[in-house]
């Protein structure tokens, strides 16, 4: 990318990599900040407690996606920028790889920053989470969720119809918290955020490294199938998801 990127429409590389630290802090407090608040609601009723939280990311997600697609393509989940990138090493079409680490790198710390943030808003102590979220069924789940979210995200991306992703995305993970006995994080980076809370949301450290296994096992799954049933791309590159930007 060049210097004189600023005066075309294209973002600029810095501006990318603010988006994706700020859209998935916003995803993260969104997901933290709502656990909190539903616990202090509704206390005693974890069911309501989950549809609260469940339908709060479910409309924090989209508006994210929306406001900040343009910018980044609104990835905020580095599985998403990995299958980017997978999908697009056949063509050459896919991002570098020191663009999809500098990607990730925002990611992950956009995590930890939301999940400080959530506590700070509702005054709670930050600290490490002790919730320990561990058995085959809940790596199960979590497999599933992840490969479910790439075939959304790919499906529709590959078929044109790039402007669903947004709504249909919000959709999924919403249905998802209550299809998946893991509440679907489907988001390395938002798993590790979520070790920087101790609360309705948290998941101890422990719990981490084979979630996010899970979560790359899936992704995996999800590219496989959006390439079987989508082989090659709609020829519209609007509909695309914006790649991660290399400097030049």
């Amino acid at each position: 990318m060049s210097t004189s990127e600023g005066a075309s429409s294209v973002p600029s590389w810095g501006r990318r990599l603010v988006a994706e630290f700020i859209g998935t802090a916003g995803l993260v407090a969104v997901v933290v900040g709502s656990g909190i608040a539903a616990q202090r609601l509704s206390p005693g009723d974890v069911g309501l407690q989950l549809l609260e939280n469940s339908l709060a990311t479910t409309l924090g997600l989209a508006v994210l996606i929306v406001v900040l697609g343009p910018v980044s393509g609104a990835h905020l989940n580095p599985v998403v920028t990995l299958a980017e990138w997978a999908m697009g090493r056949r063509t050459g079409a896919g991002p570098a790889l020191r663009g999809v680490g500098a990607y990730i790198a925002a990611q992950v710390l956009g995590g930890v920053a939301g999940a400080v943030l959530a506590n700070a808003m509702f005054e709670v102590p930050t600290a490490l989470a002790t919730t320990d979220r561990a058995g085959a069924g809940l790596l199960l789940a979590e497999v599933a969720a992840t490969a479910g979210l790439v075939l959304v995200i790919f499906s529709l991306t590959r078929s044109g119809r790039g402007t669903w992703v947004a709504p249909a995305v919000g959709a999924y993970i919403g249905a998802a918290y209550w299809f998946t006995s893991s509440t679907s994080f489907a988001n390395p980076a938002v798993t590790i955020g979520r070790v920087f809370t101790d609360t309705f949301a948290g998941i101890a450290p422990s719990s981490v490294p084979p979630f996010v296994i899970a979560q790359l096992l899936g992704a995996v799954i999800g590219v496989l199938a959006a390439r079987f049933f989508y082989p090659a791309p709609a020829p519209k590159p609007r509909d695309r998801l914006p790649e991660p930007a290399v400097v030049s």
